[in-house]
């Protein structure tokens, strides 16, 4: 865990929303090796419902094409409770992200489908701290 000022910080919370299984396992066995704590949601609804009931999560990664809520508007309904919210876009259609809007909001990235667990790793990092080497390079 990282360590600011002598006190120990939790884990950066991630919630992983995808309706394909392997690509959840995936996202989860990277980013909880690397010491986020993560949850998982399969639609749009059931991650509302999460950050409504567990949040705040620090970043939610998520996938643009999911039957019922598009990823976007996902993004776009959380972003209404919290306008300091984090979204990677996990997608495998980033013209389709573009679509509705012609560019990304701030605390918002994506990452073409496929990806690799360094890739990713990479991108989360780059999102919440700024960097690639995650919160203890970020510290004074």
């Amino acid at each position: 865990m990282p360590i600011a000022d002598g006190n120990i910080k939790p884990p950066v919370r991630v919630l992983i929303v995808d309706d394909e299984p392997g690509i959840r396992i995936f996202a989860t066995r990277a980013l909880s090796g690397a010491g986020y704590a993560t949850a998982v949601a399969s639609d749009g609804l059931e991650a509302l419902r999460m950050a409504q009931e567990q949040g705040p999560f620090d970043l939610f990664v998520v996938d643009i094409n999911m039957p019922g809520m598009r990823g976007d508007e996902l993004a776009r309904q959380l972003r209404e409770r919290d306008h300091n919210v984090k979204v990677l876009f996990f997608t495998g259609f980033s013209d389709r992200l573009f679509e509705k809007r012609h560019v990304l909001w701030e605390g918002e990235a994506f990452l073409e489908k496929p990806v690799t667990k360094d890739g990713l790793l990479e991108a989360v990092a780059l999102l919440l701290f700024g960097n690639t080497r995650g919160p203890e390079s970020s510290l004074p």
